[in-house]
């Protein structure tokens, strides 16, 4: 997912987002800690894409958005 893609979304869709990918990063970790994930790499390419939320809501909160 790429900060371009998010900057088109509205408040509602990214905190919709940012809560799908909470949710799955949690069921990612408990995968981990079952040793049932085959690649723990996805744990860090979820967390980049709910920090990449929180910047573009952070960006629409401060007024710089559409």
């Amino acid at each position: 997912m790429k900060f371009i893609e998010l900057q088109d979304k509205n408040k509602v869709d990214l905190e919709e987002l940012l809560k799908n990918k909470k949710l799955e990063l949690f069921e990612l970790r408990v995968k981990l800690k079952t040793m049932q994930l085959s690649n723990p790499n996805e744990i860090r390419r979820v967390r980049k894409d709910i920090a990449r939320i929180s910047t573009a809501l952070s960006t629409l909160k401060a007024g710089h958005g559409n």
